[in-house]
């Protein structure tokens, strides 16, 4: 087990599907089951199911290894039913592999929230302000999992997979070199130049973030790029503007609590109500929130914006400022289940379709095909920190020739961080507090 996480510690392997929480201090734990999330939970993006049709075989071992580590001894796929061609792949790996199972889900957002997969594998609810061990599961991304089995090769993670979409010529799903610019995978899926015109959602159309600035870099957990106009109603809605929220908040908000109804967190049992963070805005007061540890529950998936309001309010942004709020005021969760497991729970699941039609994101379903060859760049920015915790130090000064896979930046001495290497040949160009450049 100690060889297995130093390994993985060494190559700089973190979540990829998520915030980049390191992965060899995840498995430092003993698990029940080892779940792997391939179930894609953003609309309109492709990486885990061609990660999945074309390293079936490394995810497989790196999801054995992830149970060795832990001690689990189940294993289950988690992944859409209708990603055909990922499903026969991992059959095939699957097969006559004891403790390993696959599960396959319907098309609904969101299937890929950690906490909605493990009750759907375990049965169990994963309490507020708990993790998913709490319910004995350890989640990690098929893409993770590959790169676990990397790790034992000694093959640190240099590139990402992202899929490029939206107001794009061809959309596309491309293998980069981490600390590529947004503006060169967008240029390649032959969208437009920068301006005031257009906007990029990074990560995608449901939780990814607003960006103007395509000179920045693909980070080890950057999944999607979407292009939108910069007039489209969902660049306003991402738009943060509390005055505006608020002021709509006491003029239309109803309490009609549709958006509490639709959480499929609060069907879990957590809480989640976000016509309360709605009604205490509206009201300027805090009392209004009900159950403040249900706010910590809040994954801000968005389904209460995007599609349950009925009147274009944005109850997930206030969610989000309620729950920083709070913790700036050092509340902090119990570990507890508020409620049994709605038996309206099924009912929560939302068609993908639906949700794009809603989203006006549905002319934008077209293939992204995954293009095998990886794209060469000039230079990349390497960011020192794309994880939870503590900036990798760097460990090379400007000047310096590296190839790729090199160390070039370390895990400070005592904190939780992550490794980061060169993922391109070439010398150093500049080392800063906040990244590496390489040139070729």
């Amino acid at each position: 087990m100690a060889d297995i996480l130093e390994k993985i510690k060494e190559a700089g392997v973190v979540g990829a599907g998520g915030a980049g929480f390191p992965t060899h201090v995840k498995l430092r734990c003993n698990a029940e089951i080892v779940i792997s999330n391939g179930a894609e939970c953003e609309p309109l993006l492709n990486v885990d199911q061609y990660t999945m049709r074309d390293s079936a075989e490394e995810i497989i071992s790196g999801l054995l290894l992830a149970m060795q580590a832990t001690g689990a001894k189940r294993g289950v796929i988690c992944t859409k039913e209708h990603y055909h061609d990922a499903v026969e792949s991992l059959q095939r790996a699957v097969k006559d592999r004891g403790g390993i199972s696959l599960k396959l889900m319907k098309s609904t957002y969101p299937a890929g929230d950690e906490q909605v997969m493990v009750y759907e594998v375990t049965g169990k609810v994963v309490p507020t302000g708990g993790l998913p061990i709490d319910a004995g599961a350890v989640v990690l991304n098929v893409t993770t999992l590959r790169n676990i089995h990397r790790a034992m090769q000694c093959v640190p993670v240099t590139t990402r997979s992202v899929t490029v979409t939206g107001e794009v010529a061809s959309p596309v799903t491309l293998e980069v070199p981490i600390g590529t610019s947004y503006q060169t995978l967008i240029d390649r899926a032959g969208g437009p130049k920068q301006s005031d015109d257009f906007v990029a959602l990074i990560g995608g159309p449901c939780m990814g973030a607003l960006e103007s600035d395509w000179s920045k870099p693909v980070t080890k957990t950057t999944g999607g790029i979407v292009v939108l106009r910069a007039d489209h109603p969902l660049v306003a809605t991402k738009t943060d503007d509390f005055a505006r929220d608020v002021k709509l908040a006491k003029a239309v908000c109803c309490q009609c609590s549709l958006c509490t109804q639709m959480c499929p967190r609060n069907a879990l049992g957590l809480k989640v109500e976000p016509h309360k963070a709605m009604r205490a805005a509206a009201n300027g007061d805090g009392a209004l929130l009900g159950d403040v540890n249900g706010v910590f529950s809040c994954c801000n998936c968005g389904l209460c914006t995007y599609y349950a309001c009925n009147f274009g309010l944005n109850p997930a942004a206030m969610m989000t400022r309620m729950k920083e709020g709070l913790s700036r005021a050092g509340v902090k969760p119990e570990k507890r289940i508020a409620y049994p497991v709605d038996a309206g729970y099924h009912l929560t699941k939302l068609p993908v379709y639906r949700l794009e039609s809603r989203m006006d994101m549905a002319r934008f379903e077209a293939s992204a095909p995954f293009v095998r060859e990886e794209l060469i760049v000039s230079s990349v920015s390497i960011p020192l920190k794309m994880h939870i915790g503590a900036a990798a130090e760097a460990v090379v000064a400007a000047g310096t020739r590296v190839k790729r896979g090199d160390l070039i930046a370390r895990i400070p001495e005592g904190k939780m961080g992550a490794n980061v290497h060169a993922s391109i040949d070439g010398s150093i160009a500049a080392v800063d507090a906040f990244a590496i450049r390489i040139e070729r």
